[in-house]
């Protein structure tokens, strides 16, 4: 092919796809191969050593939505999801305004606040559950000593304690990561929209209800996303403090999958349940950037 005007083998309206196409030919070979494969395991019969017997339709997909577990773990995941995500943005937000000021020490400040963001996610839940440790636990020991506690509380022992306590430790390293994209989006910020209100007489909320938030929301919309599509497959904290226990009642959906696929043996009902919640997680998504478009498009 003749080099066109600009000096280019590929034509002009053929080098987008050009360029696209490393990158989508990356991600099938990544993502896409991987869900084929998937979805063949899930439509058969597989023993636990992974030799597919033969085909069984959607006899794994009915098996692991008629069990009761799988339903409990479905609800259990939503609200670990809109736990974190949500406490990550009501925590993260003034944290990320308090470090975008000009203060004596914010550098300090902000390392300290990224620390839980570079230590493993793992070795952090491993930590917090010695530290609620029933019996010999800080928690304890510090909640005795302010006054708080009169007995030992067997945090990781029953649900009811249990899985807050997993959210909150969610929260707190997922609060790194959020403030970092909100930081990046108050310092897009001009401070003349800011002094042109003050003179305009407008109060501190009012600034931060006409101008930052609304500004704002691009980033805190990247920030649902992303946590969103991080929290919701979430393994290390839930396995490492309690393993979806006591008797499973704190399973979410991904230790739930673990569970079936490595534990009992099920690979077929496992691969099920994993490309289900590849839709599940896939649709919300989809909903939530079309629910962003039409209100941006709205006003």
């Amino acid at each position: 092919m003749r080099p066109g005007r600009t000096g280019s083998v590929v034509p002009r309206g053929l080098a987008p796809i050009a360029l696209v196409l490393p990158g989508f030919v990356l991600a099938a070979l990544i993502i896409l191969w991987p869900v084929l494969q998937l979805g063949q395991i899930s439509v058969s019969e597989v023993n636990r050593f992974g030799q597919i017997r033969g085909f069984v339709g959607l006899e794994n997909y009915a098996a692991v939505l008629a069990d009761p577990d799988f339903l409990a773990s479905l609800l259990r995941t939503g609200i670990w999801t809109v736990g974190i995500v949500g406490g990550a943005i009501v925590v993260g937000l003034p944290v990320a305004i308090i470090l975008h000021q000009d203060f004596y020490g914010r550098g300090i400040a902000r390392v300290i606040v990224m620390l839980p963001w570079a230590v493993s996610i793992t070795m952090t839940a491993i930590v917090w559950r010695w530290a609620m440790n029933g019996e010999s636990g800080m928690l304890n020991s510090g909640l005795r000593g302010l006054g708080v506690l009169d007995t030992n509380v067997t945090w990781l022992a029953q649900a009811s304690t249990a899985f807050p306590m997993q959210i909150l430790i969610g929260i707190l390293v997922t609060v790194p990561f959020t403030v970092t994209i909100l930081l990046g989006g108050l310092s897009s910020i001009s401070d003349d929209l800011y002094e042109a209100a003050r003179l305009e007489g407008a109060s501190t909320w009012q600034s931060f209800r006409r101008i930052t938030v609304p500004l704002m929301k691009p980033f805190l919309n990247i920030a649902v996303v992303l946590n969103t599509i991080y929290v919701f497959n979430s393994f290390p904290i839930i396995w490492a403090t309690t393993q979806g226990g006591p008797a499973n009642s704190t399973d979410i959906l991904v230790t739930y999958l673990y569970k079936l696929g490595f534990q009992f043996g099920r690979l077929g009902e496992a691969s099920a349940l994993s490309l289900l919640m590849f839709a599940l997680l896939l649709a919300l998504l989809v909903l939530y950037v079309a629910l962003i478009s039409r209100g941006e498009a709205d006003r």
